[in-house]
């Protein structure tokens, strides 16, 4: 006889004769199989109970009255069709219980913080931690918690459009390779089969072009090295800025320079790969001026392993924002000049003025350089050229220093 919900609200468990005052386990049968275990403190579960291949077994189906006894039969009826279909309803609680565990260990966060995790040659610890604060802010609350292998390529679009919808192109941009490379690592690992993040190259609007405030002109350049000689401030900001435009190398890079990495005998500095943007080894040649700086500031910071430490500490780099300050002390504006303005300095003057060939400025600039087969040049390609072309630009910027006229340069042979 089917059980009603009066039965099952007002079931208790049952007296126990041989010992007075002790409850036991009672079972309220509905049928096919399916029963209400009262336990002798009170508490009901449903159970189905079944045999499959021969053996008994019982299936958890609730706990009343949060599963109510029509509840109970719809998921008893959904046991039976499985068991009729020659699937044990146990076995497959476990398989969907194991799914489940499987999807929530391979959502888009944990794959993502486990690939950016991981030490790399591509870019440093402290990059990585940038990215993972990026996907923090805008990717993991919108599919952090998705399993990767679901994440649609819509999906992803819509999340890249809030970026983008709030003007930061640049950071848009920068997300969907961040996530192509968390779904890349996913397929190689295993854990998904498709990267939707390819789909959508294009679809961003294209960032706005960043150009570094730069002097360019040559009695400009003449009137800023000028004014570095007579620079007031720290010595070793000073030896920096002397230091930078004939390197012009990234700020960090000159920041973060090592005495380890300067050869005094063969005029090179060598910065390891782990340091440049581009992730390979690159060769500076140094000129005669290069080294007298170096020669200069050695008996104060060559004790150390920076050549230019902070002021506060000497076992850290200086600041990253020593030379721009410094610039700003000297008057020169956020419009006018900043440290990586060394740089476009160099590129627009030694193309304008030297004219030097492309490949010479851009390899020692750093930049990605293929030959007409597509190769990367390595650190030491065009290197004799390159060798003149540093110690002629530093005889011209000498030239700038103390002439107030134009100061033209002789084509390199």
């Amino acid at each position: 006889m089917s059980l009603t919900d009066i039965q099952v609200k007002t079931a208790k468990p049952k007296d126990n004769p041989k010992k007075p005052g002790e409850k036991i386990t009672d079972r309220l049968f509905d049928g096919g199989g399916l029963y209400l275990e009262v336990s002798p403190t009170g508490g009901k579960w449903w159970r189905y109970k079944y045999r499959f291949d021969g053996k008994e077994k019982r299936l958890s189906l609730g706990v009343y009255p949060d599963v109510t006894l029509k509840e109970a039969r719809e998921k008893h009826i959904e046991a039976r069709k499985l068991r009729s279909n020659g699937v044990d309803p146990l076995q497959n609680r476990y398989a969907m219980k194991a799914a489940r565990a499987e999807k929530s260990a391979n959502t888009f966060e944990v794959i993502a913080r486990e690939y950016f995790s991981k030490p790399s040659g591509r870019c440093s610890e402290a990059h990585q931690k940038n990215i993972v604060r990026r996907l923090e802010i805008d990717i993991f609350p919108w599919i952090g918690s998705r399993p990767i292998s679901e994440v649609t390529t819509p999906e992803l679009s819509v999340v890249l459009r809030k970026v983008e919808n709030r003007g930061a192109l640049e950071t848009a941009h920068r997300l969907l390779q961040n996530c192509e490379q968390v779904f890349r690592y996913a397929i190689q690992t295993g854990r998904a089969e498709r990267n939707p993040a390819p789909n959508l190259k294009g679809m961003l609007k294209p960032p706005k072009v960043k150009h570094y405030a730069a002097l360019v002109e040559p009695n400009a350049v003449g009137q800023l090295l000028r004014a570095i000689d007579g620079y007031q401030g720290s010595f070793v900001t000073k030896c920096a800025l002397r230091f930078a435009p004939l390197v012009f190398v990234r700020p960090g890079e000159l920041r973060q320079a090592e005495w380890a990495e300067i050869n005094f005998d063969t005029a090179e500095w060598n910065i390891p790969a782990e340091r440049m943007k581009m992730k390979e080894a690159h060769l500076v040649p140094l000129s005669k001026q290069a080294l007298d700086i170096l020669r200069e500031i050695y008996p104060v910071t060559g004790s150390g392993r920076y050549v230019f430490p902070g002021e506060r500490t000497r076992t850290r780099p200086m600041s990253n924002n020593a030379v721009l300050a410094a610039l700003r002390r000297m008057g020169f504006g956020k419009d006018e000049m900043c440290g990586h303005g060394f740089r476009a300095m160099a590129k627009t003057m030694l193309t304008q003025v030297l004219h030097v060939p492309g490949e010479y400025s851009e390899q020692q600039l750093a930049h990605k350089v293929s030959d007409p087969l597509g190769r990367a040049y390595n650190r030491a390609t065009h290197l004799p050229e390159r060798r003149k072309m540093m110690q002629q630009w530093a005889d011209y910027l000498d030239k700038l220093r103390v002439s107030t006229q134009i100061v033209q340069l002789q084509k390199v042979p």
